[in-house]
């Protein structure tokens, strides 16, 4: 396998990670990728050759390894790092259709126009892709371990494994090559498994609880705006919807008339004095 061509096609996924994204690509790379190529594989060069049996049976050593080691550790390892690493492509690929939408959108609209302000930033459809990456890889890591865990019904290796399987002709005494240093690399990439776990969940917390306060702080912003739009509505001079009528005081009523108006009588009769004088037939009609 071409590990420099998979770190190479990796290498594009660290720019759009967060710091733990960075971190955790960090440690795949120097605990276990490179523990793998370097050492964990010459452990377990040819282990069926180490693995030996007290017994000439022919297929007895083949079938009991069969039953003990029905996949090898090293090779378990490598699908886990191919399968761990691919979810992150699915951020990549996603990134490049941004990329190819922003290149399309130009040759229609123009070099000044912009679909986005930077394809690479997580918001929108890449935010989704990228926590659902975390999950997926989150998962693989525990399904892995689990796997780990019940395939050889722990991560301790024996040193003897006793063999009764056919063809075995009676309880068989079996050897593993290299015991202690199998042990000590299986509790090394279970431990970088497990940090790995803990770094996506890190991951996780984090951007969700970053896309939480952005929206808790739009809301606020929100309600702000609204708060200062209503409080210069109600202080309008103009605005008269909400303003009480006024009320005619008690003391400015005008005073009740009472009984009759004799200070207008006299003015009345004098009128009525001229009226017939100056029109003594109307009178005399009358």
């Amino acid at each position: 396998m071409d590990w420099k061509t998979f770190q190479a096609l990796l290498s594009g996924v660290n720019k759009y990670s967060t710091a733990f994204g960075r971190i955790w690509l960090s440690v795949v790379f120097v605990f276990r990728v490179m523990v793998y190529v370097v050492a964990a594989e010459r452990v377990w060069g040819d282990e069926q050759k180490d693995f030996d049996c007290n017994t000439k049976q022919p297929g007895c050593a083949n079938v009991c390894y069969d039953h003990f080691f029905p996949i090898s550790h090293i090779r378990l390892w490598a699908l886990q790092l191919i399968f761990v690493t691919c979810p992150s492509f699915m951020v990549v690929m996603h990134v490049a259709y941004r990329d190819d939408r922003e290149r399309k959108y130009r040759a229609k609209h123009g070099e000044t126009a912009k679909l986005y302000n930077n394809t690479g930033k997580k918001h929108g459809g890449l935010w989704w892709t990228y926590l659902i990456s975390l999950f997926v890889k989150t998962a693989i890591e525990v399904v892995f371990l689990y796997l780990l865990h019940w395939v050889y019904d722990s991560f301790y290796l024996p040193r003897l494994v006793k063999c009764e399987v056919s063809p075995c002709p009676n309880q068989v005494d079996c050897y593993i090559g290299h015991p202690t240093e199998k042990k000590v690399f299986t509790y090394f990439m279970v431990g970088a498994s497990a940090l790995c776990i803990v770094l996506n969940i890190c991951e996780i917390v984090y951007l969700i609880s970053k896309r939480v306060a952005r929206c808790a702080n739009k809301i606020k912003r929100r309600n702000r705006n609204v708060a200062v739009h209503h409080s210069d509505y109600h202080d309008d001079p103009f605005n008269t919807t909400n303003q009480p009528m006024p009320t005619i005081e008690e003391k400015e009523s005008p005073p009740p008339f009472k009984g009759t108006l004799p200070s207008f009588q006299p003015a009345t009769l004098k009128l009525h004095d001229k009226i017939r004088a100056s029109a003594p037939n109307l009178s005399s009609m009358s």
